[in-house]
């Protein structure tokens, strides 16, 4: 596949996220430059940038709060802006009719939160026939606490989210990765 045929998607890299009781700064300098580096080298190579933001209604994800927008630090001028109220960027948003249109059959996937919206978006692009390159290292999630009492860290999660996605769902890769089209997607 050309890039042309590729597409990138910035899932819920918006502010709301910093108005979370669970909210880690330490990690979100190193997913942002990660994040930017992969909306430039797309941008350099004329793949669309498509942003999608989360609006629940209710509390810091709400249109009422004002953080719903992009994340202070990152810088992106999206070719598409989608609102989704659901994990999956594909449900009731128009995502799937925009891609279509524009011949779009290969995405890569980034953005907040690892586990959730982005392993979401990820399968269902996978059952509606797109190839997927998951781009972990431009995810960031946060630590969760199973029923148990077992804290799983943000690096656990992500272990978890690239294993159970690998070979089934999406290729995972690095910004690197994602931005060199391999030869037999050169057709």
């Amino acid at each position: 596949m050309s890039y042309t045929q590729t597409a990138l998607l910035v899932i819920d890299v918006q502010q709301s996220f910093r108005h979370r009781d669970y909210w880690q700064p330490d990690e979100a300098a190193a997913f942002l430059a990660k994040q930017q580096a992969l909306i430039d080298g797309a941008v350099a190579r004329g793949i669309p940038v498509i942003q999608i933001f989360h609006n629940d209604g209710d509390g810091p994800f709400s249109t009422e709060s004002g953080h719903v927008r992009t994340l202070d630090g990152l810088r992106i001028a999206p070719d598409a802006v989608f609102t989704k109220s659901r994990h999956s960027a594909f449900v009731g948003t128009g995502l799937d009719v925009w891609l279509t249109e524009r011949g779009i059959r290969k995405l890569i996937v980034s953005g907040i939160r690892t586990e959730q919206c982005c392993e979401t978006t990820t399968r269902h692009g996978s059952d509606k026939g797109y190839a997927v390159d998951y781009v972990t290292e431009a995810t960031l999630t946060f630590p969760m606490t199973h029923a148990d009492g077992t804290v799983f860290s943000a690096a656990d999660i992500r272990k978890r989210t690239e294993l159970v996605l690998s070979g089934r769902f999406a290729r995972i890769v690095t910004v690197a990765e994602a931005l060199a089209m391999r030869q037999d997607e050169a057709a």
